[in-house]
């Protein structure tokens, strides 16, 4: 076996190796985001007694330990959640407050 071949196997050996750690990364990345969804769903479904409303994303941030784009981009991947703003006064920010939709679990 010359010095040549030994590269070319030891190059396709890593190029498998590449491909399988990378869809690997790739699957806990999305069981990651799937987790979240999760958390955020259940923690919105079944909240305190009294606080199953509507709730603001600075809220679900202190409560969940998630960041506010992660809270959003959980709420936007979900069919459970809706979402709506609040008016606000003349050049104040709007709050967006997050839902989870009874109908959808059936």
């Amino acid at each position: 076996m010359t010095y040549l071949e030994m590269l070319e196997i030891g190059a396709n050996i890593a190029s498998i190796t590449t491909a399988l750690l990378a869809g690997a990364a790739y699957g806990l990345y999305q069981w990651d985001k799937y987790q979240k969804r999760m958390r955020l769903e259940n923690h919105l479904k079944h909240g305190e007694p009294g606080t199953r409303g509507p709730r603001p994303v600075a809220y679900l941030v202190a409560e969940l330990g998630m960041t506010d784009t992660e809270i959003m981009d959980a709420a936007f991947r979900s069919k459970c959640i809706t979402r709506q703003a609040t008016q606000s006064m003349l050049g104040a920010p709007s709050i967006i407050l997050l839902r989870y939709k009874e109908e959808a679990s059936n």
